[in-house]
């Protein structure tokens, strides 16, 4: 998307009385875990705890990984991921997931955790009322990579994900390997082909990788609704992820594996669907938790941008990346009837004319957590920009992050969480300073022209003009004037 070269970043909305107020948590760009207050300020930053995503556990407890493997070896693989107190000790960390013995590097043993994990305790890694994510024992689930071969699929060796459970120890209690369950997600045969073909190839990493469905969250389910009805697909227990690259959200049964609930590749296929319209690229699909507004129902952020395998279009000569969007939607969803509980869509953000979608587009990163009040928090990750909006889409917080790459002109952010002040006790409560919109059209830079022109003039009928083609003459100089 297009963007200004210079804007305001920090906070440059806030509404207090009708905000969750609380700490919001990311990484920012090439530094570290980053937590700021409504008003914009960092509280705390810890560099070179990276995030993918970082998270705030009760009694200022932070996540994050540790190191990435080399770009000339790995895509996205994490070395370590670890649990930091206060005082920054490391209380818990996990890398023994894979052996990794790269030519001309000290062989050693890595997580290779990528996009996501979940801490027993908290289904979603967000503030849920009575969720506490546990800080000194207990089970962690994290998203994973493995290289294998599966020529089911492609010929190319396979970035594969998983999805494994660890307990406090770092003992691997449960596996789950999304290859092995190909055959379930019954892609039809244009998929199949385009996908053997064109398997996402990252030709100049390793030997080549297949990244072919990048999933880019998982979560569990936790207690919901469903479930309790008797829907066994919803198990507690049960895990939902989303892929970027093949346009799905799926629910994969802890006991036995199985998909037991998928959304995607196909948007056409049934009128639930079709109104739905196609998701693609979609990112941080998860299961509203119990004791929040929505509950069990699907929020997803809807990245658009370019993503799936298919039929060549004008877009996608090779049928790769065949589906296109340049805009984006958030999304909550019932699982049941595929129905749209509550959306944000360029409409919703204000841009009516159709032309004007790209400006709500993050075609990459991204999430959307629900809040207590029933406000929803959206990271439009590709331009650093996280706000909050209220249930009938009223923008009430605004960040833009001031925190860009060093010689890279960007301030992307993967996902940014909101916790509450008291999961901070070693903080007072910070102040809470209402900063109203700025106009945008008297809005400028200090030193340049002022906002309003001091000649203005119109030709009106009778000029020599109709009454359509009427001119308007801007700060234009005149016999005798200077403007």
């Amino acid at each position: 998307m297009g963007f200004p070269t210079v804007y305001p970043t920090g906070t440059t909305v806030y509404h207090p009385d009708h905000c969750w107020n609380g700490y919001t948590v990311f990484q920012a760009k090439d530094i570290g875990a980053t937590i700021i207050d409504m008003n914009g300020n960092v509280v705390r930053q810890v560099q070179r705890l990276h995030g993918f995503p970082n998270k705030l556990l009760p009694n200022g407890v932070l996540m994050g990984s540790s190191g990435r493997r080399s770009s000339k070896f790995g895509y996205q693989d994490v070395k370590d991921l670890i649990q930091l107190d206060w005082d920054g000790k490391v209380t818990w960390q996990f890398n023994q997931y894979a052996y990794v013995e790269d030519p001309g590097e000290t062989p050693q043993w890595m997580a290779r955790q990528h996009h996501d994990y979940q801490r027993e305790g908290n289904p979603v890694g967000y503030y849920v009322p009575g969720m506490l994510p546990l800080t000194d024992k207990g089970n962690t689930l994290i998203l994973c990579h493995k290289n294998l071969r599966q020529p089911e699929i492609t010929d190319k060796q396979l970035l594969d994900d998983t999805i494994i459970e660890v307990d406090w120890a770092g003992n691997i209690v449960w596996e789950w390997v999304c290859s092995e369950h190909f055959d379930a997600f019954d892609f039809d045969q244009q998929t199949l082909n385009t996908l053997y073909r064109h398997p996402n190839l990252h030709a100049d990493i390793g030997n080549g990788m297949a990244d072919w469905i990048h999933i880019n969250s998982m979560s569990a389910l936790g207690p919901n609704r469903w479930f309790d009805r008797g829907d066994k697909r919803f198990h507690p227990d049960n895990l939902i992820w989303s892929s970027r690259q093949m346009n799905i959200l799926a629910v994969v049964d802890k006991e036995s594996g199985r998909i037991v609930w998928q959304l995607g590749p196909n948007y056409d296929a049934t009128p639930a669907l079709r109104k739905l319209q196609w998701i693609i690229g979609p990112h941080h699909a998860h299961m509203i938790p119990r004791g929040l507004p929505g509950e069990g129902n699907i929020l997803v952020f809807d990245n658009g941008g370019w993503a799936g395998y298919g039929a060549p279009n004008p877009g996608s000569p090779t049928g790769f990346n065949n589906a296109l969007r340049d805009s984006s939607r958030v999304l909550e969803i019932d699982p049941d009837t595929l129905e749209t509980i509550w959306q944000y869509t360029p409409i919703e953000a204000g841009f009516v004319d159709l032309a004007d979608n790209y400006k709500f587009y993050s075609g990459y990163i991204s999430s959307a957590q629900r809040l207590p009040n029933g406000n929803t928090l959206i990271t439009e990750g590709a331009d650093g920009r996280v706000f909050e909006v209220t249930p009938d889409h009223r923008l009430v917080w605004e960040y833009v992050s001031p925190f860009f790459a060093e010689n890279e002109n960007t301030n992307y952010l993967y996902r940014a969480y909101r916790y509450p002040y008291d999961w901070i006790p070693q903080l007072d409560k910070p102040e809470e300073t209402a900063l109203k919109k700025v106009d945008c059209a008297s809005f400028r830079v200090p030193g340049s022209t002022e906002a309003a022109p001091k000649n203005v003039s119109v030709f009106e009928k009778g000029d020599g003009f109709s009454e359509v083609a009427q001119i308007c003459i801007l700060g234009a100089d005149r016999k005798g004037e200077k403007s």
